[in-house]
C-alpha cells in the first residue's frame, strides 16, 4: 500500500496551499477531501484581503498583516504554475464608518483619509451620509485562487483523494499512523486537520470548531467599471471583479450545517447594495449562495501541533481564511517539518482548549 509523509484532511484553499508548501520542502503529500476540492468555504468567500486593525482581532493582527503582504508573490507563483489568472486587485477599499466609531478612532481616520473626493473615487456610489476612509487593501477571486492552487498542487505531484470523508485519525503506539475514511484508510506518520467547519466531526480528537453560515449573492453588470474599489459599510459590502461581477454580502448565522439560502435575506442584501450603489439595481443577479465559515470559541484560528505526536491542526480561520492562507501555509509547513517558525503561532495552539 502506498504511504505518504503527510496527509492533509481538507482540500480547501488552506489545505491545498499547505500541500504545495510542504511539497516544496520535499514532503510527499496526500490531500483527502470529503467532497470536491475547494467547494466549501473557499468557494463561498468574497475574497477581501482585509487586515484592517478595526476589524481584525488584536491577537491576529501580525499574521494578518504579514499574510496580506505575502499575497502578490503567493499569487504570482500560483499563476505561474497553473497558468490561471486569480484576479488579484489592488485598487483598495473604501470603508464607511458609523459616526460613533469615527469619534473613537480619530487617529486611525486621520491616517486613512480618502485620496480624492468620494464622488471622484466612486462616481456610482450614492450620496452617503456617513464618513469614509481609504484602506490600501487587495482583493482576490477565491474560486479562481482555489482552481489555481488545485492545478498547481496536481502539477507538482501532490496526490488528491476527492469524495472521501475522513471519519477519524489512526494511532499506533500513541502516535499518528494515518486516517480512516468511510471506504478505506491511508497511512502517514503525520496528519494535518484542515477540514474547516468539519474539523471537529472526527470520531476522536474533537476540536471546538463550528459552522458559521454566510449568505451572499453576485450580480453582473454590462459595464466592467461600475465599481473600482471594494466598498464596506456596516450593513453590506460590495466586492468588484475585473469581469464586471460584483459580490454582495454577507450574513453571520449560527445555523449548523444548513447551506440553504433565504430569499428574504438575499433580497435584503441586494436592496442594501442598491442603496449604496444604485447601478446595482440594473445589474443581473447571477447567483445566490451560502457558505460555512469555520468558527472557534474565541474567533481565532487553530494552528499547530496537538498533544498527539504527529497530529497537527490548521483550521478555524472564521472570516479570514482567504487572507491568512499564505502565512498559514508558510508557518505550518515549518512547524510540520520541525523548523522553527518565522512567526510565533503559540497563541493559536489547539492546546489552549484543553484545560
Amino acid at each position: 500500500m502506498k504511504t505518504w509523509d503527510v496527509i492533509i484532511v481538507g482540500g480547501g484553499i488552506i489545505g491545498l496551499s499547505l500541500s504545495i508548501a510542504l511539497h516544496k520542502r520535499g514532503v510527499r503529500v496526500l490531500v483527502v477531501e470529503r467532497g470536491e476540492p475547494g467547494r466549501e468555504a473557499s468557494h463561498a468567500a468574497a475574497g477581501m484581503l482585509a487586515d484592517c486593525m478595526l476589524e481584525t482581532p488584536t491577537a491576529l493582527q501580525l499574521l494578518a498583516t504579514v499574510s496580506a503582504r505575502m499575497y502578490p508573490e503567493f499569487v504570482h507563483q500560483l499563476q505561474d504554475e497553473s497558468g490561471l489568472n486569480v484576479d488579484l486587485r489592488d485598487q483598495g477599499t473604501i470603508l464607511l464608518m458609523p459616526l460613533e466609531q469615527v469619534s473613537e478612532q480619530s487617529e486611525f481616520c486621520a491616517g486613512h483619509r480618502l485620496p480624492a473626493p468620494l464622488s471622484e473615487l466612486e462616481p456610482a456610489l450614492a450620496d452617503v451620509k456617513i464618513p469614509a476612509v481609504y484602506l490600501k487593501e487587495r482583493s482576490v477571486d477565491p474560486r479562481a485562487l482555489v482552481a489555481a492552487a488545485l492545478k498547481a498542487a496536481k502539477h507538482r505531484g501532490v496526490d488528491i483523494s476527492s469524495g472521501t470523508p475522513v471519519t477519524d485519525v489512526l494511532l499506533s503506539d500513541g502516535r499518528i499512523s494515518g486516517v480512516s475514511t468511510d471506504r478505506t484508510h491511508y497511512s502517514a506518520p503525520r496528519v494535518v486537520n484542515c477540514a474547516g467547519a468539519w474539523a471537529g466531526t472526527f470520531c476522536g480528537h474533537r476540536l471546538p470548531t463550528r459552522p458559521v453560515k454566510g449568505q451572499m449573492l453576485a450580480v453582473a453588470s454590462a459595464r466592467h467599471d461600475v465599481l473600482r474599489h471594494v466598498i464596506r459599510a456596516p450593513e453590506v459590502y460590495l466586492v468588484p471583479r475585473s469581469d464586471g461581477r460584483i459580490l454582495i454580502g454577507s450574513t453571520l448565522e449560527e445555523a449548523g450545517f444548513d447551506k440553504r439560502t433565504d430569499p428574504h435575506t438575499i433580497h435584503r442584501l441586494h436592496q442594501a447594495a442598491i442603496g449604496m450603489v444604485p447601478a446595482v439595481g440594473q445589474a443581473r443577479i447571477l447567483e445566490a449562495w451560502a457558505g460555512l465559515r469555520p468558527g472557534t470559541p474565541d474567533d481565532l484560528p487553530i494552528l499547530g501541533a496537538t498533544s498527539t505526536p504527529g497530529y497537527f491542526v490548521a483550521t478555524g480561520h472564521f472570516r479570514d481564511g482567504i487572507l491568512l492562507t499564505p502565512v498559514t501555509a508558510h508557518v505550518m509547513a515549518q512547524v510540520i517539518t520541525g523548523v522553527q517558525p518565522d512567526y510565533d503561532v503559540s497563541r493559536f495552539s489547539p492546546l489552549r482548549f484543553h484545560n
